[in-house]
């Protein structure tokens, strides 16, 4: 069925929302934002309307979804600070399908993570399998999309390490590095998410690039790519970390968390289902190679601020 005329992203003027905004207004549907900072620069010229991303205010969050019928759901945090918790982001994903159930949306397409899970011991992951199921349970049709590890312009991941290749000497390796790792392109995310929202049925479904690597190999492409010769250092894990904070007091952000690690590690960004992406990894380092690492990323000042 053809995609409804106007549709809710949760932050379009972020990363992956943005992808997705993108992708609806290439084919002329309408798209209203949902974002806690509406003082962001605006990418798209004014196609898209701002509304608040208010927890606070139910009713203005269903005023804001009125006649649209589809709402893409890419509301989620890295990690825990100050006030904000997986538990407070579980309770909010809530909020929003509610919102969303009493503005008549017909339709939520839910962006995931691979591998959640009830028994993970990763907050992370355990917190987007509740969001999973709290959706399932709200009564209005579904898609739940799981990507892998997702890249492209401007993501903090791959960018960052970039950064730190292009100005150190040696990269500290998480281990013995030959963990799993499936990148999969934020647009064929996208497109995967927006053509989701025209089936009738209910469903789950991996988005996995068709490419997988170990992470030391992901990384050599990397350097490779940007003609820089990789030194790496394997490390235990605490002890890695340890470095990346450092760098992290001098950037005044978290670079990476240990349960961001362990996640690597273990090879939960990867899909055991056959690739949904078409996008090979390294097609798009040998176009975009030169402008990636040139400045740091910080996920304190992109979702973090007061």
């Amino acid at each position: 069925m053809p995609h409804p005329e106007k549709a809710i992203v949760t932050g379009a003027f972020s990363y992956t929302g943005g992808y997705i905004a993108r992708h609806l207004l290439r084919q002329d549907v309408r798209v209203t934002t949902l974002t806690r900072h509406p003082d962001t620069r605006d990418s798209f010229g004014g196609a898209v309307k701002c509304a608040p991303l208010d927890f606070s205010d139910v009713d203005a969050l269903s005023r804001s979804m009125k006649g649209a019928s589809v709402f893409y759901n890419t509301y989620w945090i890295r990690f825990e600070r100050g006030e904000t918790s997986f538990d407070a982001a579980v309770e909010n994903s809530e909020i929003l399908f509610n919102a969303a159930k009493n503005a008549g949306i017909r339709k939520i397409v839910h962006i995931s993570v691979s591998n959640p899970s009830l028994k993970s011991r990763l907050p992370y992951f355990k917190g987007k399998w509740q969001v999973e199921e709290a959706l399932k349970n709200i009564g209005i049709p579904y898609a739940i999309i799981r990507p892998t590890l997702i890249f492209g312009p401007d993501d903090l991941l791959l960018n960052n390490i970039a950064w730190a290749l292009r100005r150190f000497p040696v990269f500290p390796m998480y281990g013995n590095g030959d963990y799993p790792v499936q990148p999969i392109y934020a647009e064929d995310v996208a497109e995967q998410a927006v053509a989701a929202a025209t089936v009738s049925e209910n469903f789950v479904a991996d988005a996995a690039g068709p490419d997988t690597f170990s992470f030391e190999e992901l990384i050599g492409l990397l350097a490779s790519a940007m003609g820089i010769r990789a030194r790496f250092i394997h490390m235990p894990p605490s002890v890695s970390l340890a470095l990346t904070s450092i760098v992290g007091l001098v950037v005044r952000d978290i670079v990476l968390t240990r349960d961001e690690v362990d996640g690597l590690m273990t090879g939960l960004l990867t899909s055991k289902t056959l690739p949904t992406g078409t996008t090979r990894f390294n097609d798009w380092l040998n176009e975009n190679a030169h402008n990636l690492g040139r400045h740091y990323e910080s996920e304190l000042q992109r979702n973090f601020r007061l």
